[in-house]
């Protein structure tokens, strides 16, 4: 197995990126091994690929509208957005190569890098990740295709909202890219997806909630108190799992948040969701009592700290 490796921001921007708290040096549990995992959310969108004339075409692909560019890898396929926000998504694009991704945040394992989303393609395939799981039960519904388009749709847009924010919180969106020599594209290259945001606690906040989920009247930070991490998204196709993916974007994103000064980073998981619950308690996350009236019953916080 293959050791991990985290590269971190040049000194001039040591502090200044998107991720965990605490700044110098990295955590010596981060900076670890990789480890083997059950990912913590999967997708039934995935499927083995072939290689075809230098470009990897995933067979039966189900992402909307993507049909025509895996049948003609030259043609332009166009997401359904609503009019109001156009987008030139290509999906015949290909890859960034290892050296064209500049990112703060890198971790290799195995025949995988887990880094932040640089182009609009990777946002996208993120967001139909997350529709993916969201509807991976509903597989039957005549409907469903419509609902799993219109929400990635959705999220393509919050997210990109989200991640571009300069005050307030920061906010980052991880994906997992398959690295090898193979000329691929950037949908058959993203295999799995989580966010971390970085942020102070809000007024009359305990602990933390979802970004987002906190009323108005909430919505003002104490930049007197520390801030902390909270990871949230954690998804992996479904043909790409148990490789470790969903262990080594947290452990990233973990580092991350330290690395931007949060004490604390924390994660909601079901307490039905078992596999889940044993990958985070492998990494190092532990329950946190509090008294749940805040939350869901079904929902456990977790917290992980030096």
């Amino acid at each position: 197995m293959a050791t991990g490796s985290v590269v971190a921001p040049p000194p001039s921007l040591a502090g200044g990126g998107r991720g965990l708290r605490g700044r110098g040096v990295l955590h010596r549990r981060l900076a670890a091994s990789p480890m083997k995992d059950e990912p913590v959310a999967s997708t039934n969108g995935g499927k083995d690929e072939m290689v075809t004339d230098g470009l990897s075409v995933a067979r039966r692909a189900s992402h909307p509208g993507l049909s025509s560019s895996l049948s003609n890898p030259m043609s332009e396929v166009t997401t359904p957005f609503h009019p109001a926000a156009p987008s030139d998504l290509r999906f015949n694009r290909l890859r960034p190569s290892v050296e064209e991704s500049d990112c703060k945040y890198k971790r290799f394992f195995g025949c995988y890098v887990a880094r932040e989303a640089i182009i609009d393609e990777e946002y996208w395939i993120a967001a139909w990740l997350r529709a993916e799981n969201r509807y991976e039960d509903q597989s039957s519904d005549r409907y469903v295709e419509s609902f799993k388009r219109k929400f990635a749709s959705q999220e393509f847009h919050a997210l990109k909202r989200r991640c571009s924010k300069l005050q307030g919180e920061k906010y980052i969106c991880f994906v997992a890219v398959k690295n090898d020599d193979l000329k691929r594209t950037v949908l058959n290259s993203v295999v799995g997806t989580l966010d971390v945001c970085i942020r102070h606690p809000l007024h009359g906040e305990t602990f933390p909630a979802e970004p987002g989920k906190s009323s108005f009247h909430c919505r003002i930070y104490q930049p007197d108190q520390p801030k902390f991490g909270y990871l949230t998204n954690v998804c992996v196709a479904k043909y790409a799992r148990r490789q470790g993916i969903a262990s080594n974007m947290l452990l990233l994103a973990i580092d991350a948040a330290r690395l931007n000064g949060a004490e604390e980073v924390y994660i909601h998981v079901h307490k039905d969701n078992l596999p889940a619950r044993r990958l985070y308690d492998q990494i190092g996350f532990r329950m946190v009592d509090f008294d749940g009236a805040r939350q869901s019953s079904d929902l456990c916080l977790l917290s992980f700290s030096s």
